[in-house]
């Protein structure tokens, strides 16, 4: 992902009760999207099979961000 056009930060969360979430920044919304097609792909080929419930991949756009 790092050498992905446009990264700028990944962020992976355990909200518990077996619950992952994953958020990637990207510099354009048209990056993030080709990010989201290639991590469904991944997801599907790779790890599908260990999920109970399938994955849920969505889009948004950054509205606050608050910096030390």
């Amino acid at each position: 992902m790092r050498r992905s056009p446009g990264f700028i930060a990944y962020y992976a969360i355990d909200a518990g009760d077996g619950v992952m979430a994953t958020i990637s920044v990207f510099s354009t919304e048209a990056m993030a999207l080709e990010s989201n097609e290639k991590a469904a792909e991944w997801l599907k080929d790779n790890v599908a099979h260990l999920q109970p419930v399938p994955a849920e991949i969505t889009a948004g756009h950054v509205q606050v961000v608050i910096t030390a």
